[in-house]
């Protein structure tokens, strides 16, 4: 079974099958109370979901684009649960979420606040889906950043279901596609930089 924790828009955990059933899913809209909610959140999904810890096989760590302290969060959440468990960590990009499982081509927008979203391209026809993405554009300028794909539908995301990420982790780990790197996906600099 799959524990998957996302933070990239509000705290998202559930439990996954094997076979990426859904077993149980909690989320908070909250987009800034991630630390206090994340602990209460993943307690819940194990206990809805009818398992414990012990029975978790892997955790799906949604990797953003998002903020960078509600990111790191979740991502330090399932981090330390894989590596208590002893289980293997699968990044997922946290787009993929709301576009893997779409049955045409479509275009997954966020919010990246500042005046600007975080967009994503995807196409069921190709194995990794995701096609192009994550970027930045401001929404003025979205359609000359899409380019080709200007015209596709679009999925507006304004929340995470953890469940759907968990599905992405299995679906790629059972295709053997590659994961991306463990780091938070940033889609621009950080305010503050350490003083040299």
């Amino acid at each position: 079974m799959i524990l998957a924790i996302d933070s990239s828009m509000g705290t998202s955990v559930a439990v996954v099958a094997d076979d990426g059933r859904a077993l149980s899913s909690v989320t908070s809209d909250d987009p800034r109370a991630h630390a206090e909610l994340i602990g209460v959140l993943l307690e819940r999904a194990l206990v809805e979901a009818g398992v414990t810890a012990a029975e978790i096989t892997g955790v799906a760590m949604g990797i953003g684009p998002g903020g960078f302290t509600g990111l790191r969060v979740g991502m330090a959440a399932a981090e330390a649960f894989a590596l208590s468990r002893g289980v293997d960590l699968y990044p997922v990009v946290s787009h993929d979420a709301l576009g893997w499982a779409s049955e045409h081509d479509v275009v997954v927008i966020t919010d990246a606040r500042r005046g600007e979203v975080a967009y994503s391209v995807y196409s069921p026809l190709l194995p990794m889906r995701r096609i192009f993405g994550p970027a930045l554009s401001t929404p003025a300028e979205l359609d000359t950043a899409l380019g080709q794909w200007a015209t596709l539908p679009r999925i507006q995301g304004t929340a995470l279901d953890a469940a759907a990420l968990g599905a992405v982790a299995v679906s790629m780990t059972a295709a053997h596609l590659p994961l991306p790197s463990r780091a938070p996906l940033y889609l621009r600099v950080p305010d503050v930089t350490v003083a040299t």
